[in-house]
């Protein structure tokens, strides 16, 4: 008795370090970079200076998002708004409709929205209309998430998948393997347990999404908020999973009971209904956004659908099989248990491995990321956790008074407490952009056009260049007065040339676009830093000559 005493004291000891440590891990300060798609072109361009106010901004992003009711306006340079009209989205493309007539100066757009795995997205970005001027301040649409909503949304995500390992292992388990001698009491209560916590973090996932997506506090969330979340992708495929449950829990009696009750029909159904329970998790996380979506869904179904029988297992073995069934009973049931983990264990490597494989992209995500990191983290637990497995199959296989039920507990204990922490990994891993979407962004955020404003006593040219590279060039200029007022110009004239390398000066053939605005092509051989003459005629007596000299790559 001493001895069981103190297992069990060691045990609890063991399992209030894990929850700490995974406390730990969910409320720890997040990065502030938690949306899952990225901001990749926009028109007007950030921070570029047009030569007239366009009748619409659009901002493209790398994969499809869903708007936030009120969350995207543009601002004037006084301030006022400069949108008309709702935004329209169309796949991976936002469009902001403005008002006519816009005034010169610096324009803001602020911007939130829903991408494809229920992340918000939220910036800005200034443009100027014929010259800059002092951006408006910021509106609220890219206002940060709360920090008590970013801690809890992983809690709940943990608590989901903790209530799929005790809803699916545990009724494989009665239904397949369990002894009819034995009471069903403890696996009921264990079973209802995670019916409680699937809907319990499903609810709770439905009402974090709506500060979450809104930028609001836990509690300043409206009818309106709501609302918007239930009609949502997300709350869609959250309002099946609560159905799915309640129907199960249902089906589920019978089998719990223990009477017989149960058909043949029930728990086909019932299978039915795991497999579209088990869809709902990867229809609201980042295989919705992979580049192969239906790829990554399937794999992501089954992966959780490994971790739940091999996770749910092992905690029917540890909490009761093992504690209660006799030799016989155990003689019967290891055996297949073994090959149920051994299959469980091929599934989750197959899908580790493709799911690596899509979101981290390359060796450098792998390593130089969070996300990738944190996927090594995974990997060297799971590797830890099938070594101890394999010690558990030859422990079944060589059975022998010395190597009996006891030692096997304490093995498979251990290897359930190793696999607590993997499903903590696995509820934070959700909330981080996987590589593939970091990249996106920094090709978003880089901008190879080079813009130069260059002036002399009598007028301000402004040039941009792009794409500055090797290869073919567009070269706009537009012509001011040193009042930043249109400028109209008689003839254009420009010349490239590169003095380092040999390169005598180049004619760059020039088309009137209006009074100001000129535009050229031309190719560039080599990279170089490329010096760029411009004569600008405003009269037949008035003559302008400028230089720029820019970096090309």
């Amino acid at each position: 008795m001493a001895g069981m005493t103190v297992d069990r004291r060691r045990a609890r000891i063991a399992l209030a370090g894990l929850l700490l440590g995974l406390l730990g891990l969910f409320l720890a300060p997040a990065t502030p970079a938690s949306a899952h798609a990225a901001l990749v072109a926009s028109d007007p361009g950030a921070n570029t200076i047009v030569p007239d106010a366009p009748n619409r901004v659009t901002l493209t992003f790398s994969e499809s998002v869903q708007l936030i009711s009120g969350k995207i306006q543009v601002l004037a340079p006084d301030g006022s708004r400069a949108d008309q009209g709702d935004p329209q989205v169309a796949g991976t493309t936002v469009t902001i409709p403005l008002r006519a007539g816009g005034g010169r100066g610096t324009y803001l757009v602020s911007y939130r929205v829903v991408s494809a795995d229920s992340h918000p997205v939220a910036g800005t970005l200034t443009y100027s209309v014929g010259a800059e001027s002092t951006p408006p301040s910021e509106g609220d649409a890219a206002q940060a998430v709360d920090p008590v909503v970013r801690a809890l949304i992983p809690v709940g995500k943990f608590a989901g998948y903790a209530g799929l390992v005790l809803l699916v292992g545990p009724i494989l388990v009665l239904a397949l393997l369990w002894p009819h001698r034995l009471s069903r009491v403890g696996p009921a209560r264990l079973v209802w347990t995670g019916i409680g916590l699937v809907l319990g973090s499903t609810v709770l996932g439905l009402w974090l999404q709506a500060p979450y997506t809104t930028g609001s506090g836990l509690f300043g969330v409206s009818g309106s908020d709501l609302r918007d979340v239930l009609g949502s992708t997300f709350g869609a495929v959250m309002l099946v999973r609560l159905g799915v449950i309640v129907a199960a829990a249902v089906l589920l009696r019978p089998l719990l009971r223990g009477d017989g009750g149960e058909s043949k029909a029930d728990l086909a159904l019932l299978g039915v209904l795991g497999v579209a329970a088990l869809a709902t998790w990867p229809l609201t996380g980042h295989p919705t956004a992979s580049p192969v979506a239906g790829v990554s869904v399937v794999v992501d179904a089954i992966h959780l659908a490994a971790m739940s029988v091999w996770l749910g297992g092992l905690v029917m073995l540890v909490g009761f099989l093992l504690r209660h069934a006799n030799a016989s009973e155990l003689a019967a049931i290891l055996p297949i248990w073994s090959r149920w983990a051994a299959t469980a264990v091929a599934a989750l490597i197959t899908a580790g491995v493709v799911q690596a494989l899509i979101e981290v992209a390359s060796f450098n995500g792998l390593i130089d990321t969070t996300y990738g990191r944190l996927i090594l983290v995974k990997v060297a637990l799971a590797a830890t956790v099938i070594a101890m497995a394999a010690v558990s199959r030859k422990l079944v296989r060589n059975r022998s008074a010395e190597t009996g039920p006891s030692r096997l507990r304490r093995i498979v204990f251990a290897e359930l407490a190793v696999t607590v922490v993997v499903l903590g990994v696995t509820a934070a891993l959700v909330q981080i952009p996987p590589p593939r979407t970091a990249e996106a962004a920094e090709t978003g955020a880089t901008s190879t056009t080079i813009t130069q404003t260059v002036a002399d006593a009598r007028m301000s040219l402004q040039v941009d260049i792009f794409p500055a590279t090797v290869g073919n060039n567009s070269i706009h200029l537009y012509a001011y007065t040193l009042d930043n007022k249109p400028l109209p110009v008689v003839e254009w004239t420009a010349t490239a040339a590169l003095p380092e390398k040999g390169i005598e000066p180049i004619e760059v053939p020039l088309l009137r676009i209006t009074d100001f605005h000129a535009i050229g092509d031309i190719a560039l051989p080599i990279a170089g830093e490329w010096t760029f003459k411009f004569t600008v005629r405003t009269s037949e007596i008035d003559q302008s000559n400028l230089t720029v000299k820019a970096k090309v790559s």
